[in-house]
């Protein structure tokens, strides 16, 4: 008995918790007065819409089309060595113009991902990856990129850019690819 006396109160009590002061059917009537928009009515014999001046600006299509994918004329790709994570000299060049157009732009957002040959175990490849990908992206934050703009991601082995086991395939696979966001 007591425990339907103490349901009944708690189911009151909660019910009258969720009660609230506003009428739901009281809505408060505004008069919205506005200027009407009138198009001038076409002549006879004319096209229907002919004449009437569209409030629509056009869309500048080649504005940003540029950047859309970083820096235009420059490489995304940064290769490595052998089981090396360390940045050659000649993608120095590549890594200070993302860094240029990453600082002249401060919403854009790069990810940078890490990738490596089939050699090795998954996991061991998983760290190669982060390793090469944490390497450029220290190396645009020595450049003066923010570091809320780059992301560091391995991919490993998983996702290779040319399929083959020989040493070409290989080296093309050895990768960091900056891709922008």
């Amino acid at each position: 008995m007591k425990k339907r006396v103490f349901l009944a109160l708690a189911l009151a009590a909660a019910l009258a918790g969720c009660a609230s002061g506003v009428k739901l059917d009281d809505v408060p009537v505004e008069d919205k007065q506005g200027t009407a928009i009138t198009t001038p009515t076409p002549g006879p014999g004319a096209t229907p819409g002919a004449g009437a001046e569209s409030r629509v600006a056009p869309v500048d299509a080649t504005r940003g089309a540029t950047d859309i994918a970083g820096p235009s004329g420059v490489g995304r790709i940064v290769y490595f060595d052998y089981d090396s994570n360390v940045i050659k000299p000649e993608f120095q060049n590549v890594i200070e113009a993302h860094a240029r157009f990453l600082k002249a732009n401060g919403g854009r957002h790069v990810v940078i991902e890490g990738h490596t040959d089939e050699r090795g175990g998954r996991e061991y490849n998983l760290a190669l990856g982060q390793r090469r990908s944490e390497a450029v992206r220290r190396a645009l934050e020595l450049l003066g990129v923010k570091d809320s703009q780059v992301e560091a991601v391995s991919f490993g082995k998983e996702k290779p850019a040319v399929p083959g086991s020989d040493e070409t395939a290989f080296a093309r696979n050895r990768r960091a690819e900056i891709a922008y966001r």
